[in-house]
């Protein structure tokens, strides 16, 4: 991991799974539809003001997004937040910074 930069991509766990989950009704919304599935793969994390999370998420057979969320200190008490996100990717797609 570079200073500042973010980890290496990571399986994803049930608390990123979690965090996945929380946001996508945002990403729904966004994209005016319904995901039947959505399973969070892979990840990458930097710390910030918060930490931002990068996330593939499988939303079909070979249908997957990258998502970026963004959570705040604890104590700012504020919820996650789907700061941006891909569609169209597959499961070879790497996770990069967007």
């Amino acid at each position: 991991m570079v200073c500042g930069g973010f980890t290496n991509t990571r399986p994803a766990t049930p608390e990123i799974q979690a965090i996945a989950d929380q946001v996508k009704p945002q990403l729904e919304e966004k994209e005016k539809k319904k995901f039947s599935i959505f399973k969070a793969v892979e990840f990458r994390s930097q710390v910030v003001a918060g930490t931002n999370y990068l996330i593939k998420v499988q939303v079909g057979d070979d249908d997957y997004v990258h998502i970026q969320v963004f959570a705040s200190l604890p104590h700012a008490n504020r919820p996650l937040d789907l700061t941006s996100y891909q569609t169209n990717k597959t499961r070879n797609d790497k996770l990069k910074s967007f």
